[in-house]
């Protein structure tokens, strides 16, 4: 099936749901079975009937055979948050004195957890320039378990060599993880390029209308088990309405997305083209460094790019930002509507990579029309 079929059907067991076009919302923490045979298959997990509230209802189990399904993956959990799903994810792949390499371009979120949660628990935490490649090697240790990668990077959008240094962990058993959120299932698979963990704020393009917490984590066959044990341990548990609301931007993630892609080319064409920008960072565009890894890989680019002014003097970035109406200022991205945040993406950076000067910019464009996000652009351009 097309990827627009996979998915309206995703998720949509007619044994299951045979009456609603959409799973239900079901909430309920102590599951009754109907007899001793039943409740006994129930803990061996030979039944597919729910077994407790925490480990899912059927709006749960819903959710993550249709990400399970677009991802092409053997195993797919749920989590309450994007930031929920990355560091479960993690905490599968790392033990006590063990090594992890993470990029130096990852969510700030990301490198929090790392900081501070990695570290207390005796985890070696080492950064790597993004564009690294096959050098990537020569940073492994006896007992480095674990290579986070998010292509593209957080704020400065470096693309990665996914399927090149997942080839080369493989070879050395090292756990591979990667933060799609920005491609979604839809622009990119991670596992078929040899990724073992595909992690996702769903918080963003999937649920897709900034009124849902969700994170998933899809694993291949060889992680889930790892996977599930650390998720079940740590009791994590999502609740079924933000489920309900991810299953129902699922359904409209093709269309949106083709928009969010649309839209965010042409206010990036239109920015490249402005003398006051220095640099537009969208992988998707010719003059992107990563341009060519995009795409060789990805079928697609999301709404979510930056752009970089030119050092002035005399810039106001305040009134910048407060001249603009179409663009909100806000945290996260990948809802409906279209968000102008100011950056400073190198006061967390430890590796001494490319950088660049200048006042740099994140751009979320939503469902609005291009021409009228441009004339909002245009407003805030003249405090330049």
């Amino acid at each position: 099936m097309k990827k627009s079929t996979k998915i309206v059907h995703a998720g949509r067991d007619k044994k299951i749901f045979k009456n609603t076009a959409n799973p239900p919302v079901i909430h309920a923490s102590t599951i009754i079975a109907d007899t001793y045979e039943e409740y006994v298959n129930i803990e061996k997990r030979t039944s597919p009937l729910m077994k407790y509230g925490r480990v899912g209802t059927t709006t749960t189990f819903a959710f993550e055979e249709a990400i399970k399904y677009l991802e092409d993956g053997d195993k797919t959990i749920i989590f309450p948050s994007g930031l929920s799903a990355i560091s479960t994810a993690i905490l599968s792949v790392v033990e006590k004195k063990s090594h992890i390499l993470v990029s130096d371009s990852v969510y700030y979120p990301t490198r929090r957890f790392c900081d501070y949660f990695l570290k207390k628990m005796g985890v070696e935490v080492q950064y790597f320039n993004p564009i690294i490649g096959a050098e990537i090697q020569n940073l492994f240790k006896e007992n480095t378990t674990g290579i986070f990668l998010e292509s593209p990077g957080s704020l400065t959008f470096e693309m990665q060599d996914v399927p090149l240094i997942c080839s080369i962990a493989k070879k050395n058993n090292i756990k591979t993880i990667l933060d799609n959120t920005w491609a979604t299932p839809l622009y990119f698979k991670p596992l078929k390029y040899g990724v073992d963990l595909s992690v996702h704020s769903a918080t963003k393009y999937i649920a897709g209308h900034s009124d849902a917490m969700l994170g998933v984590v899809t694993s291949n066959e060889q992680s889930s088990q790892s996977l599930e044990k650390t998720s079940f341990e740590l009791g994590i548990h999502t609740g079924p309405d933000d489920i309900y609301l991810g299953l129902r931007g699922l359904r409209t993630l093709k269309v949106r997305m083709n928009q969010h892609q649309r839209s965010g080319l042409i206010v990036a064409k239109w920015l490249e083209a402005e003398p006051q920008v220095s640099k537009v960072l969208h992988p998707a565009l010719p003059n992107s460094p990563g341009h060519k890894i995009w795409k060789r890989d990805f079928s697609g680019a999301s709404g979510l790019f930056g752009f970089i002014i030119k050092p002035e003097k005399n810039f106001n970035i305040e009134k910048m930002i407060n001249s603009l109406n179409l663009f909100s200022l806000g945290a996260s991205w990948g809802g409906f509507e279209s968000l102008c945040v100011p950056t400073w993406p190198y006061q967390y950076r430890t590796i001494n990579s490319v950088k660049h000067d200048g006042y740099f910019f994140r751009l979320s464009i939503g469902l609005e029309d291009p021409e009228d996000l441009i004339n909002d652009l245009k407003k805030g351009f003249q405090y330049l």
